[in-house]
């Protein structure tokens, strides 16, 4: 499905592009809207992608081989690797940056900006192979993704504002339509696509559950429950 994948790539370099102009959405304590959106990334997550890895996890058994077989769950490490990482690179970003969110040192930025650059090029990749031939299925995970980026975006903006307003979000949105025209060109083994699966489920555990939970953030529970449990009814139905 290249048009409709194509069409959601585009939906998602957009909210990159346009989120810094949902003032709405900012202040402290945090939108409402944005604990919203990281409860429906988290539904997604443990209703469709984990599920998704128990059928990697065949996958690797078939091609791991006996060289990897003390590894019993090699799905599953990939994930941890994931969130791993990415708490990595924010413990960096917030141990290294400086007082100023304008003045954050520059290695520290495109560290954080290249490792995101690759998480949405992988989610625009997935946007073409990840889902099949089900048009409701990658409408589920763009939507998911969209509201993910959503959090993303407000996350990288406090932390860098006007580095990420003027080079990161063009940078990503880039990203995702550089994985859709990778996708186009390339079609990756089963054994791969399940790795990155599992590493963009990690990823997006991590991220959203790093914006939620800082105390000065002062997020809205009740909000991120009713993401989690709306977007959670929509998979059962879907």
């Amino acid at each position: 499905m290249p048009l409709p994948a194509l069409i959601a790539a585009l939906l998602l370099a957009g909210v990159h592009l346009f989120a810094h102009r949902l003032r709405f959405l900012h202040g402290i304590p945090r939108s409402r809207w944005l604990s919203m959106a990281g409860g429906a990334s988290i539904a997604y997550v443990f209703l469709h992608l984990l599920p998704e890895l128990g059928e990697g996890q065949d996958t690797f058994g078939e091609h791991a081989g006996e060289r990897f077989a003390f590894l019993d769950h090699h799905i599953y490490l990939i994930a941890l690797v994931g969130l791993v990482l990415f708490y990595g690179l924010e413990r960096l970003a917030r141990t290294h940056g400086a007082p100023s969110k304008d003045q954050a040192p520059p290695a520290v930025f495109w560290i954080h900006i290249g490792s995101f650059t690759l998480y949405n090029a992988l989610i625009g990749y997935l946007l073409l192979h990840g889902e099949g031939d089900e048009l409701q299925a990658l409408a589920l995970f763009a939507l998911a993704m969209g509201l993910h980026f959503l959090v993303n975006d407000f996350g990288m903006l406090q932390q860098y504002a006007a580095a990420y307003e003027h080079r990161g979000r063009w940078l990503l949105s880039a990203a995702v339509l550089g994985g859709w025209l990778l996708g186009c060109l390339t079609r990756v083994p089963a054994l791969a696509l399940a790795a990155v699966t599992a590493f963009l489920a990690g990823g997006v555990i991590l991220n959203v559950m790093k914006e939620e939970l800082p105390e000065e953030r002062r997020s809205r529970f009740s909000a991120f429950l009713l993401g989690a449990a709306g977007y959670g009814l929509l998979l059962l139905l879907g």
